[in-house]
């Protein structure tokens, strides 16, 4: 079992990431390099060679792997980003890149998204060390960069430019996952991250006549776009039910009583109450405007207008989603990728799975473990590119009151001190058997 010193640095290696600010503001605006090293520091303290990757300057990436006992196993990937997303300090109770521990919790940028769980794989490993532990099959440890924005300089660099440093990895684990949902009924529900939707970021542009805004103009691309982005925005997409979701929904309607087969989807998600929170989102595809711009002067009709939206399609329904965009948009605006990426799904009657949720039960026997599909997507979608099937598993035992999901890219992000030292025991279990 992790020992107190693990439960200690924990704490120590939360706040000091937080501290190095790695905001990531996209278009490789974004240093990772201090973080980088503060990891690889750590992970040699602990024996181990760590290496230093960058496709572009102090976007920089750590990997090092751990020998197993049984060399005739496949290796396990277990990964975590250093970037985090932009925080406005005015916003906040707490500076959030000041890390400070304050009344048992750990304040600031990356508690939750995800400087947490790179420090409880440092505390873990570490304690390995003073402990003499190997684990079953050799451990892959990799921290990225930027994956935040396009993963460009993190996990996708890794997998196009270092694949061998991921040989004989067939599985994966990183982010989202065996945190606590609390339903409102006193249950305590561990969602474990077996499925991805995929990314599809658009943009979209108008084109009409340019003149003075004081004139009648049918060919205003304004308008036209406007009218896209309405009906994209409105657009009631009908359920998909991919085979992680069906096993989210089953195992949810099973823990209330309900009978997931003679209930469609929309009524099981009405009747699953706040439970539905962890499936409503990955039920079906969607499609966000998000950005919009044009013109350049109040009297002036633009020649061209501009809009990004933020679309998320489910494994098996990507032309689907392309043939509907084109409905949507219509003759008079064009779309295209700014940034796709597959979807993803994992077996959850795989063993690993089973050990995943072993680890969180010994810890949390109170607990219900289901599995669910994450709405967005993680550095597991670069790494299935070399065949690594991934899981979100990063636990943390949560109070009841603290969402944990409204905390992801919010204001005030944090995270208890005793969810960190439940997420080591847990990962510490779950690595020395995987």
């Amino acid at each position: 079992m992790a020992d107190q010193l693990a439960l200690d640095e924990v704490v120590e290696f939360t706040s000091g990431l937080i501290r190095i600010d790695t905001a990531n503001r996209g278009g490789g605006d974004c240093r990772e390099r201090p973080a980088a090293e503060y990891a690889a520091e750590r992970l040699a303290g602990a024996g181990l060679e760590p290496l230093l990757l960058e496709r572009a300057p102090g976007r920089t990436n750590v990997v090092a792997r751990i020998a197993g006992t049984d060399p005739s196993a496949d290796a396990l990937l277990v990964h975590g980003h250093l970037d985090v997303v932009p925080a406005e300090a005015a916003d906040w109770r707490v500076h959030p890149f000041s890390g400070e521990v304050r009344d048992g919790v750990v304040w600031g940028r990356g508690a939750v998204d995800m400087k947490n769980m790179d420090a409880m794989i440092l505390a873990v490993i570490r304690s390995w060390a003073r402990q003499g532990v190997r684990p079953r099959r050799d451990l892959v440890i990799a921290f990225t960069a930027d994956e935040e924005a396009s993963a460009e300089d993190g996990s996708g660099f890794l997998t196009d430019r270092h694949p061998e440093l991921f040989e004989g990895c067939t599985e994966g684990v990183g982010e989202s996952g065996a945190f606590t949902f609390h339903d409102g009924s006193g249950r305590e529900i561990y969602p474990i991250g077996a499925g991805e939707r995929g990314t599809a970021w658009l943009t979209l542009s108008a084109r009409g006549r340019a003149g003075h805004g004081s004139k009648v103009n049918r060919e205003n691309a304004v308008t036209r776009l406007a009218a896209a982005v309405t009906r994209i925005g409105e657009h009631r997409w009908p359920p998909r039910l991919t085979p992680t979701v069906r096993a989210a929904l089953d195992a949810l309607a099973a823990l209330y009583g309900i009978d997931a087969g003679t209930t469609d989807v929309d009524t099981l998600l009405e009747k699953l109450g706040p439970a539905a929170r962890l499936v409503e989102a990955t039920v079906r595809n969607s499609a966000n405007p998000t950005m919009l711009d044009a013109g350049y002067k109040v009297n002036v009709v633009p020649g061209e207008a501009v809009a990004h939206v933020d679309g998320r399609f489910l494994t098996g329904t990507e032309e689907e989603f392309a043939a509907t965009l084109d409905q949507l948009t219509g003759p008079d605006v064009r779309w295209e990728f700014a940034h796709r990426e597959v979807a993803l799904q994992a077996p959850v009657d795989a063993p690993l799975f089973a050990r995943m949720r072993a680890a969180v039960q010994e810890f949390a026997p109170e607990g219900h473990v289901v599995p669910y599909c994450m709405s967005g997507g993680t550095d597991a979608k670069q790494f299935s590119r070399l065949g690594i099937t991934g899981y979100g598993f990063s636990p943390l035992k949560l109070p009841a009151g603290l969402d944990h999901q409204a905390l992801f890219h919010g204001v005030d992000e944090r995270v208890p001190v005793t969810a960190l030292h439940f997420g080591v025991r847990v990962l510490d279990r779950f690595l020395r058997t995987a």
